[in-house]
């Protein structure tokens, strides 16, 4: 039986652009650098006040953030690749799939195997589709099994299954990405990813983007 919802992201900021870089982005435009206080209660007020209140977002695009996300799957990646103003690296299935090669079977589909398979791919609210995903991962693992290339074993791979990447978003896209993907009407993983990326943001960060946060899914 597979009947809960597999969303094991897992996000690791790997560097964030230090808040008086903004500020002082912002001061470039008056010459008023004496008025900082290096990313202090000063600059906070002046980074909301003109980035957020005054809406001079092209200024917070001199923050950027940059993420290493594990455990999403390729459907989520096709929704986050949507976002076409930051970067991506993205883990390749031609140089990876052996990962799955020397696996045994997956079917049938009981407890074991099933906790098997979701280190592979992600499972939804849907047994049906979950069902579906073990089939398509048992397939996938059967062509590798017999020597196919990976250039064209990935072409059987189902959307479930799961991917990492690095990737890097300026402030201003990320508060657009939030805005969009942390909605209800979300697809239900980029809308968990959404919340895990704000939650991973620095504390100091979080007043740039909270008014992007919409309440937290109810599954």
């Amino acid at each position: 039986m597979v009947e809960k919802i597999s969303c094991k992201i897992d996000i690791t900021l790997l560097h964030h652009t230090p808040l008086h870089i903004c500020s002082n982005a912002i001061r470039t435009c008056w010459q008023s650098f004496d008025k900082g206080d290096c990313g202090g209660e000063k600059d906070i007020e002046l980074i909301d006040r003109v980035g957020n209140k005054f809406k001079h977002a092209s200024t917070l695009e001199h923050l950027t953030y940059n993420f290493y996300i594990k455990g999403i799957s390729r459907a989520c990646l096709q929704e986050l690749a949507r976002h076409r103003m930051a970067s991506f690296s993205v883990k390749s299935s031609r140089y990876t799939l052996k990962e799955l090669k020397d696996e045994p079977s997956f079917l049938p589909i009981n407890e074991i195997n099933t906790q098997r398979a979701e280190k592979f791919i992600v499972f939804t609210s849907s047994e049906r589709v979950n069902h579906a995903s073990i089939h398509a991962l048992e397939n996938l693992r059967q062509i590798l099994s017999e020597n196919i290339s990976n250039d064209l074993a990935k072409f059987a791979m189902p959307e479930s299954y799961r991917t990492e990447l690095s990737f890097s978003i300026n402030a201003r896209s990320l508060q657009n990405f939030l805005s969009l993907r942390s909605s209800k009407s979300a697809l239900w993983e980029i809308r968990a990813l959404a919340l895990a990326i704000f939650e991973s943001l620095p504390e100091e960060h979080k007043f740039i983007f909270k008014d992007c946060i919409a309440q937290p899914p109810t599954h």
